[in-house]
This record gives structure tokens, C-alpha cells and sequence, in this order.
């Protein structure tokens, strides 16, 4: 988020400028609020001016809700505002979007995705060992994310694995939310060789990139089909961007009372299921909804969480750290672990900690006693010729 931020700045320089003018962020650093700096000696030459640290990078989905509100409020006060109010939200939407939109060949040939070099590997990775290590009978597994890309899609797609979104059909994909209680299963499967699942549930908790409202409906966009408008809206021939359900405030009842929030009732319904374990990877705690969500999910005695966050260092310093992160430190459950250390606790380090798919103790005493029956008779008998 905060390279987003700093991309946003600099593309947009007008609206950044509008923004802090009109308190909506925190106001950039100028010369003038350069930290004193202690005199200096006769004839030597003046001390640089230390600067003070850079203004926080904002949570800019918050950032974006408190816009739309304003927004709403100027279509019935203020044309001129309401006109560069306007013009700001679509330059954050445009940083959004340039941040999710990945590698562009994969937008116009889906082929490209299955080839790609290697970019997307801890991806397939991570779909492959939650899947392959699925006991007979049990669920497939869910995974949950903040992001708006399509890299979780794209690398199942790479790898002919399903994935079930919560949008049903084959040239209209409309949000069904009952798809999330289906599943695909191998029917000619039989013993060991129904290890494993053959889909994973997907829930983006705040929208996606190929997800376009009509009329009420939601419907979910091929990318070689939205990456045209998509293309158009980043270069900013457009303001308008069909193509993508992002939170806001002033849509809540369209997005987040129906759509989002179906997916964060899915989310909820998760973390309480007895023997369910959260890993997270990639989250800076900057969503209290989702925060008080881990917190709650806590009160269920069989619930684990994991948690990689590359800035923890320890329990001697979490002053750092963000304040939900504390919260979850000081509550000392042993049913909460924090892995830190920088590059070990990042996305892809996070992917080769899973455990390789392994057969249980039952299977493997079954397999033991076979294959000692299957030695015995295939064995030659003493005096016999081999």
C-alpha cells in the first residue's frame, strides 16, 4: 500500500495537492517544516536540515469511503467540489488498479498465464499443498484475500484446478452465493487415491478487478473481455470503470450488504468451525472489521492462527508493529504464532513452510501390511529357482 501511495503522488500530483489542501490527508513535507538544525561555527558552512519523517501512508480504502460520503453530500451543494472530488477518486482508483493489474500480457492471452516464468510458482505451489493434503471426506480448503488482482485465478487456471468464487455459469457467471456450498469431487476415485480435493473456495473480501454490477446483478467478467475499459480507465481516457466493485461507503447497500458481505459472513462462519486454522500472509492489519473478526475468532478453543508478518522481531519490541498485531501479541494464546524475519516471513517463504502432502499413520500401516503381502507372495519359494 505504501508504493501504491507513492505511485498515486506521483502520477496525480493535482489531486494529491487537492487532497491535503482539503484535509483529507495529512499535509506533505515543505521546506519550511524542515526540523531546526544547531548553529554552527563561524566560517563553516551550515548544517543540512534534518527532515522530519514522512507523513503516514493513509488507509486508502478509508480514505475512499470519506470521499464517496463527500461526494454524495456535493451533488446537492457544491458543483465545483463535487467535480474534484470526482477527479481524486478516480486517481486513487487508477493507482488501485495499476497495482492489481500484474503482468499485462496475461490480460490479453490466457495462455500466457501457463507459461509465464515462473512468476506466479509460489501461487501454484500454495494451491497445490492445501489441496493435495486434503484427508477423504474432509472440505476443500478457503482462502481469503484483501487483494483485487487475479493472481489466485490465474495460477489455478495454470494448473487446471477449480475454483469457486461464488459466481456460477459458463458465458454469464452471475454471484450465486450457494455455489460456495458445492464442491467437485473425482467419482472414480477409490482408497488412498481420494487423498486430496479438486477445488478451493475463493473469497475477496473487498471486490475484484473483473466483477461488474448491471442492473442490481453481479456478474464476473472474462480478463481478455474487461481488459480493454480497464486499459482505457488506467491511461485515464475514461473516469468511469464498469469492471470492478470496490468498498465504498456510498455503495453499501449495493456491495457490502450484499455481495462483500455475503463473503464476510462466509469468512465468519470459517473462523468458527471447530479444528479450523488461519494463516495469514501478506495482511498489515489495516481493516478493523477484519481485525475484530481474528480477535472474535479467538473464542473459538479450537481455532489456530498463524501470522507472517515480516516486521516482527520478537516480543522485546512490538512497539512498531501495527496496534491489532500488539493486541494479538498480549494476549500470550498459545493458539497465536507470529513468524517474522524479514524475507522469511514474506509471501513466498510463507508458501514453502506448508507441509508437503503425506499419507496419514492408518494408510500407512494399511499400505505397510499390503505391500509385506504383496513381498510374500511374489517372493520365490526356498528351493525354488527365482
Amino acid at each position: 500500500m505504501a508504493q501504491l501511495w507513492e505511485d498515486f503522488k506521483t502520477s496525480s500530483p493535482i489531486e494529491y495537492k487537492w487532497l491535503w489542501e482539503n484535509k483529507y490527508v495529512p499535509e506533505p513535507e515543505t521546506p519550511s517544516m524542515l526540523a531546526p538544525v544547531p548553529s554552527t561555527m563561524p566560517g563553516l558552512p551550515p548544517a543540512t536540515p534534518t527532515k522530519l519523517p514522512s507523513p503516514k501512508t493513509p488507509n486508502v480504502e478509508a480514505l475512499l469511503d470519506t470521499l464517496a460520503i463527500s461526494i454524495s453530500e456535493w451533488g446537492r451543494s457544491s458543483a465545483d467540489k463535487l467535480k474534484d472530488g470526482k477527479k481524486a477518486r478516480s486517481a486513487i482508483y487508477r493507482a488501485l488498479v495499476r497495482a492489481s493489474f500484474l503482468d499485462e500480457s496475461w490480460w490479453n492471452t490466457p495462455e500466457g498465464v501457463a507459461h509465464s516464468d515462473g512468476k506466479l510458482s509460489a501461487h501454484r505451489l500454495l494451491l497445490q499443498r492445501l489441496t493435495s493434503a486434503r484427508q477423504p471426506g474432509q472440505s476443500s480448503p478457503w482462502l481469503f484475500t484483501t487483494n483485487y488482482d487475479l493472481a489466485i485465478e490465474w495460477a489455478a487456471d495454470s494448473i487446471d484446478m477449480n475454483v469457486i468464487n461464488g459466481f456460477l455459469g459458463l458465458h454469464s457467471r452471475r454471484f450465486t452465493p450457494q455455489s460456495f456450498d458445492l464442491g467437485f469431487r473425482n467419482v472414480q476415485a477409490k482408497g488412498e487415491a481420494q487423498f486430496g480435493s479438486y477445488n478451493v473456495y475463493l473469497a475477496k473480501l473487498h471486490g475484484s478487478l473483473t466483477w461488474k454490477e448491471v442492473s442490481g446483478q453481479y456478474y464476473e467478467i472474462q480478463a481478455t473481455e474487461a481488459q480493454g475499459e480497464i486499459r482505457s480507465f488506467v491511461k485515464g481516457d475514461t473516469d468511469k470503470l464498469a469492471f470492478t466493485v470496490l468498498p465504498s461507503a456510498a455503495k453499501y447497500i449495493q456491495t457490502v450488504g450484499f455481495v462483500l458481505g455475503e463473503l464476510f459472513r462466509r469468512y465468519s462462519e470459517f473462523l468458527a468451525r471447530p479444528q479450523s486454522a488461519l494463516l495469514v500472509s501478506g495482511y498489515g492489519f489495516g481493516d478493523e472489521h477484519i481485525n475484530r473478526l481474528l480477535l472474535s475468532a479467538l473464542l473459538n478453543p479450537t481455532f489456530q492462527l498463524v501470522v507472517y508478518l515480516p516486521e516482527f522481531s520478537g516480543l522485546k519490541d512490538v512497539s512498531k508493529l501495527p496496534t491489532a498485531a500488539q493486541k494479538l501479541l498480549s494476549l500470550q494464546s498459545p493458539r497465536v504464532t507470529f513468524v517474522g524475519g524479514g524475507e522469511d516471513a514474506y509471501f513466498g517463504s510463507f508458501v514453502e513452510h506448508l507441509p508437503e502432502p503425506s499419507i496419514y499413520n492408518e494408510d500407512l500401516r494399511q499400505l505397510q501390511e499390503r505391500l509385506k503381502a504383496l513381498d510374500a507372495a511374489t517372493s520365490p519359494s526356498e528351493g525354488g529357482s527365482s
